[in-house]
């Protein structure tokens, strides 16, 4: 799934985001969302979040609904 719609992106969630410093080359960073930052209902770059280990990037990809 991707995290492009607010409404899909719960703390607690396991994804894959893409940090600022990671968009040209397009790396992931999977981590488990802490904050959503975003307002909007939908971006199209993806959700910007923080993951609970405090890093900030652009939700690219859910992983699954629950962290293990």
């Amino acid at each position: 799934m991707e995290g492009t719609k607010r409404s899909l992106i719960k703390p607690g969630l396991l994804v894959m985001i893409v940090l600022k410093k990671d968009q040209r080359t397009g790396k992931l960073t999977e981590g488990v969302v802490k904050d959503i930052l975003t307002n909007s209902p939908s971006h199209p770059h993806g959700i910007k979040v923080r993951l609970e280990d405090g890093q900030i990037g652009r939700v690219k990809e859910i992983v699954n609904n629950e962290k293990d």
